[in-house]
């Protein structure tokens, strides 16, 4: 994922920043609690689209990622 192009996306339902998550090849939006696929290179930045995060994923990439802003 070109890290020029992770700077300027954001989640299209909160604004928030997304985390790249390179073994699922998913941008995830902790605010949103979706994780966005990328296909073929090309993230597909559609709700529609998106998998929602399950509790324990969203705990686990919290913890991982305190910094991100979440959304109550």
């Amino acid at each position: 994922m070109d890290k020029r192009l992770l700077e300027i996306l954001v989640c299209p339902v909160t604004k928030g920043p997304l985390i790249y998550q390179p073994s699922s090849q998913e941008l995830i939006s902790l605010s949103a609690r979706l994780a966005y696929p990328i296909r073929d290179d090309i993230p597909v930045m559609l709700e529609t689209d998106a998998r929602p995060l399950g509790d324990e994923e969203y705990e686990t990439l919290r913890k991982a990622h305190p910094a991100e802003p979440v959304t109550p």
